[in-house]
């Protein structure tokens, strides 16, 4: 692969360059805004991203989660683009220089194809088709409707990051070609998993529903991804997708361990063990020094976290740079925090064990789990049945609540079902719960 045909602004659904704009913005930058301003990216306010939420400690939402994320991936993306630049004179003249802004604006589309409640809402989705109720629709239904392999494959290894290049590229309706018209290079610095559902395996992650399939090969074609097989569809990863990874990884975990800390599921002095172990003797005494004349324990924490957050970036760049030949070749066998060296290495795999045994197995994730899981279900079975019956009354009933956006009227079973998995990702935690209490009959309106 090649950074001059990797990196494009052309817009999906639009097909050409937008020349002519009185502001001083890049495309990229464009992107990013775009996405700013859209209802998607409002809604992350209200989703999970591992702790309950509302609370009276204020803990990380989806929203602030992708800020955050799109911060270290503009510095990732900068330092990254500087050094190539220096590396390759040549490249100043192309978009090299931009790299920071697609991976900051990918970063902050990373997780908008996320279902309410987190994780495990995604584990949801997928469980409800592979073991709950949902394995009906594999069958032939009574008016002759039927899945194909590679859809049933879609819904039974459901994921986000499927879900997002499906969000950021569909025309819903009434809506504009293109879906949201983000540049090529955009979109493809957000998946991940850059091949179909029927490759993804036990893992359940793959990076495009077959509705999808054609519009990511369209991509992946113009900007010279390396195809590894055409059926199913297989590509190695946009170079850029191991930036945007990289700053996920690096905030997920470590703002993980200091919500943690503000939850009292971890003391003051493991969260402060956890995070200095990243630093070799000397810039640990530094920062030793520097938390003697820092009275409050939260604003300890804090410059601690910010302190782990520079190195990584540092270290995930530098493990971009040497590894450029085989990220280009497509050989390159990441995540690039595996990459970096063994002391912060070896404090991030710390962190991460912690993690799973402490704060994911936590009386309060495993409940917003449980409940997640039951909502999520019995909104798919109503809405899912509904979509297969329309004209039942109680069904009319259900399909007069949705946006006239989705398709529930399409004319095949997996576009509906793919309608009704719009609407339910698309909720946000709070909305899910409101509608599952109205529906089961535990809520109802006020009467006047």
């Amino acid at each position: 692969m090649d950074w001059h045909t990797l990196l494009s602004a052309k817009r999906f659904g639009l097909e050409e360059y937008h020349r002519d704009h009185p502001e001083n913005r890049s495309e990229f930058q464009r992107d990013y805004d775009r996405l700013v301003f859209s209802a998607p990216f409002r809604r992350l306010q209200n989703k999970t991203q591992v702790f309950p939420l509302p609370g009276s400690i204020f803990v990380h939402n989806r929203l602030t989660h992708s800020l955050e994320v799109s911060c270290v991936g503009r510095s990732l993306g900068n330092d990254v683009a500087r050094q190539l630049v220096g590396r390759h004179p040549a490249l100043q003249h192309t978009f090299v220089p931009e790299i920071g802004a697609i991976v900051s604006a990918a970063c902050l589309a990373h997780d908008l194809g996320n279902p309410p409640f987190g994780h495990s809402g995604e584990r949801a989705i997928s469980t409800f088709f592979s073991e709950g109720a949902g394995q009906s629709l594999r069958e032939v239904q009574p008016d002759g409707s039927c899945l194909t392999s590679a859809q049933w494959e879609d819904l039974t290894h459901f994921e986000g990051n499927a879900n997002a290049f499906r969000l950021l590229t569909h025309q819903f309706e009434g809506r504009r070609k293109g879906g949201f018209v983000l540049t090529y290079s955009t979109l493809a610095s957000i998946v991940k998993y850059p091949f179909a559902s029927s490759l993804a395996g036990n893992k359940s992650k793959f990076g495009f529903f077959t509705s999808e399939e054609e519009a990511f090969r369209r991509i992946a074609d113009e900007l010279g991804m390396k195809k590894l097989q055409d059926a199913p569809l297989r590509y190695v990863r946009h170079p850029l997708v191991w930036l945007v990874e990289a700053a996920d990884d690096i905030c997920y975990q470590i703002m993980d361990i200091e919500d943690a800390y503000k939850l009292k599921i971890l003391t003051l002095q493991e969260t402060k063990d956890l995070l200095l172990a990243f630093f070799d003797e000397e810039r640990r005494q530094h920062r030793l020094d520097v938390l003697r004349i820092v009275d409050d324990h939260n604003e300890q924490i804090a410059y601690l976290r910010s302190s782990v957050i520079g190195l990584l970036i540092r270290e995930c760049t530098a493990a971009f740079l040497d590894h450029e030949t085989a990220l280009l070749d497509g050989t390159f066998s990441g995540p690039l925090i595996r990459h970096i060296a063994p002391r912060p290495a070896e404090a991030y795999a710390r962190c991460s064990a912690l993690a799973q045994e402490k704060i994911y197995r936590s009386k309060d994730v495993l409940d917003i789990e449980l409940a997640g899981f039951r909502i999520i279900s019995t909104l798919l079975g109503l809405m899912l049945d509904a979509v297969r019956e329309p004209d039942k009354t109680y069904s009319k009933l259900l399909i007069n609540r949705v946006s006239s956006q989705y398709s529930i009227h399409a004319p095949t079973l997996y576009g509906r079902v793919q309608a009704v998995l719009d609407y339910v990702s698309g909720m946000t935690d709070v909305f899910a719960l409101d509608l599952y209490r109205k529906i089961i009959g535990n809520s109802l309106p006020e009467i006047s």
